[in-house]
């Protein structure tokens, strides 16, 4: 039985768009099969790759199982849905879009907390104050306890933000936060800045192939036949 390889693309929005364009400059058109609001399509021109229209967070966890061969989506979605990721996943190409950042923002108000070391200091005054850690917003929780730990950050507590991150500190729900941001207008708008060291990670949208997923001489094949296209083979 010949092996087919997949190729998970985002199924909607901008990014979808632009993973349509990048592919595009390449010569490489995307077409669905069967309905137009199906989630099932291919390449003109490359018959060896089905392609799979699937949500951005989906393809990370397409890869992660190796369901999925080959997909686009963002660093940060990898990073933080995938502990061991450079076990799991190739990182191949940055592609130049999708970008945000995954930053430590805190209440501009609070003149004395610029850097990340200095939100020990203002921990030891919330327990004293409060009788409670800081409680950090976020959707992000694997970074943002990795990056907060590897900087000896421990009395804090996360609060898994299911919607706008950003309110949660005017809401009283949160202390500060770990979200994404692109130009910062949004957090300086709920009034919040970014720590001067708080950048967690320069997030784009990624070519990446999944280490896990079955690679045999036919995916190979379509594999290769893609990334001469897109002018990846060395």
């Amino acid at each position: 039985m010949s092996e087919r390889l997949t190729f998970a693309v985002p199924s909607k929005g901008r990014l979808m768009e632009q993973t349509s364009e990048f592919l595009a400059a390449a010569g490489l058109k995307l077409k669905k099969v069967g309905h137009d609001r199906g989630y099932r399509g291919e390449i003109e021109g490359l018959p060896g790759i089905d392609v799979a229209f699937i949500s951005a967070s989906e393809i990370v966890s397409a890869l992660n199982s190796g369901r999925a061969h080959i997909g686009v989506t963002g660093e940060d979605l990898v990073r933080e849905n995938i502990v061991n990721a450079d076990e799991r996943v190739t990182l191949l190409k940055p592609l130049g879009f999708g970008r945000a950042d995954v930053v430590v923002a805190v209440p501009a108000c609070w003149i004395d907390v610029n850097l990340v070391a200095d939100l020990e200091a203002a921990a030891s005054g919330f327990r004293r104050a409060h009788g409670r850690p800081l409680r950090v917003a976020t959707k992000y929780i694997n970074l943002a306890r990795r990056f907060l730990s590897g900087k000896g950050i421990a009395d804090y507590r996360i609060v898994e933000s299911l919607g706008a991150t950003e309110g949660t500190p005017a809401a009283g729900t949160a202390d500060l936060i770990v979200d994404i941001t692109t130009t910062g207008a949004t957090l300086a708008a709920n009034g919040l800045k970014v720590l001067d060291d708080g950048i967690i990670l320069r997030s784009q949208a990624n070519l990446v192939a999944s280490k896990v997923a079955s690679w045999q001489p036919e995916t190979n094949k379509a594999r290769d036949d893609l990334f001469a296209r897109l002018g990846l083979l060395r």
